[in-house]
């Protein structure tokens, strides 16, 4: 129960009289008139309030992509008063963000009454929505009195989708079409006149024949790459990356990649690793493949020990036979981190290319030109200097290697990644 305005005044003036009691004789009983009508309102509003159940029903798409915002629905409704006002404390389980708030709702006999609460998906996996904390007003507006309801409700947080994050807007550009070159596939792409120097399995006998003089075919070019994702689970995967934590940008990217794939007929496969290797699928194309990485980023979990992109790499090779394209999602930020990164690339860059993208935070990058005027300001910024250096250090590392190494916010790393694979497929650097 917690008190209202009426019930608060009707306390001030059982103590006003209380004092005034005190000096004056024919006061010293009048106390008893607002205590008595206080508790006589309040017996009152447990009796009257006994009778007015308050349903509620919760209403939201079953599916969350994970780091977008969505919209819960919550209806209530009772039968037993005209006018009823409740409040309901809106919050979510700690997978969600969302910004609490406390709603004054008036709810009329027999009528639905709706709000809606909209939060952000941070944790991958089915949750049950929590039924709100809410209490009713009592008729003389005295106190609110708790009450329980249940709703059922479970909402499952699932891999972002490539259309809902902006990456497909417009026409295709160029260099993501499947490629038409010529070259030594398997599909014509046209006759031509024989040249001298061609092999014989260039000839068109059947066109030869009805032209009466050797006919040569031009094949087209396969360009089908071979993607393999490696997505780390390890400890600093939980760190906070804007609204979500690292792990969920890395699920979202690989995601969204492998859409990106199937698209243009590439294969993707993947791998989970975090202190070893923890899941893995060979590259496959079509949407089969889609369908089964997303099935196991949506089982994804923050790992309690530090990773080891050795054992990672070393896996990785197992799974495809011929030169591929390796993204690793990862930490570039420590360096004893980076140390087992440049033992991966070593073992992987002799037969494949190796692009590793990982997070920049904007707020400590923004540290150093801040100004201020403080002594932990000038230590903040000393420190947001040394892990600019640590992070270009780390990066240059790694390039010198010869693999690409690439940072970027939160909101701008899947960008990153599609750009550096476009530019791939248009250089034809796999």
């Amino acid at each position: 129960m917690s008190l209202r305005r009426n019930a608060l005044l009707l306390i001030l003036l059982t103590g006003l009289f209380a004092i005034a009691g005190e000096w004056s004789v024919p006061l010293a009983r009048w106390w008893c008139l607002p205590a008595a009508v206080l508790l006589l309102g309040l017996a009152y509003e447990v009796r009257s309030l006994g009778g007015i159940p308050v349903g509620l029903r919760l209403a939201t798409s079953e599916r969350w992509l994970l780091g977008r915002r969505h919209r819960l629905q919550l209806t209530f409704r009772q039968d037993g008063s005209d006018v009823s006002w409740i409040q309901a404390a809106l919050s979510a389980p700690e997978e969600f963000a969302v910004e609490p708030r406390v709603e004054t709702l008036k709810l009329l006999r027999g009528i639905d009454t709706s709000t809606t609460l909209e939060a952000v998906g941070r944790r991958l996996g089915s949750r049950a929505w929590p039924s709100p904390g809410i209490r009713i007003g009592g008729p003389l507006q005295l106190a609110w009195w708790p009450r329980r309801v249940t709703a059922d409700c479970t909402v499952t947080v699932v891999p972002d989708l490539l259309a809902r994050s902006g990456m497909t807007r417009g026409s295709r550009q160029t260099g993501e079409q499947t490629a038409r070159l010529r070259g030594g596939g398997t599909e014509i792409l046209q006759l031509r006149e024989y040249r001298r120097g061609d092999p014989l399995r260039v000839i068109d006998w059947k066109a030869s024949a009805r032209r009466g003089r050797p006919i040569s075919r031009d094949m087209t070019e396969d360009q089908h790459l071979e993607i393999i994702v490696a997505v780390d689970a390890g400890r600093a995967s939980g760190l906070a990356a804007g609204e979500v934590d690292r792990l969920s940008l890395y699920v979202n990217v690989a995601a969204r990649l492998a859409q990106r794939a199937a698209e243009l007929d590439d294969a993707i496969g993947l791998l989970v690793f975090a202190a070893r290797p923890l899941a893995a699928l060979a590259p496959a194309r079509g949407d089969a493949a889609v369908a089964r990485i997303r099935k196991m980023l949506s089982a994804c979990l923050v790992q309690p020990g530090e990773s080891n992109p050795v054992l990672a790499a070393a896996r990785m090779r197992a799974l495809t036979h011929r030169r591929s394209l390796i993204i690793l999602l990862t930490d570039l930020e420590d360096a004893s981190a980076t140390e087992q990164l440049v033992q991966a690339v070593r073992l992987l860059s002799p037969k494949h290319f190796v692009l590793i993208a990982g997070f920049e935070s904007a707020r400590i990058s923004a540290l150093p030109a801040a100004s201020t005027r403080e002594p932990l300001g000038a230590y903040r910024a000393l420190a947001a200097v040394d892990y600019c250096n640590s992070l270009a250090g780390n990066v240059r590392a790694l390039r010198a290697l010869g693999a690409a190494a690439i940072t970027a916010r939160p909101e701008h790393l899947d960008q990153a990644v599609f750009e550096a694979y476009r530019g791939y497929r248009q250089r034809r650097r796999v």
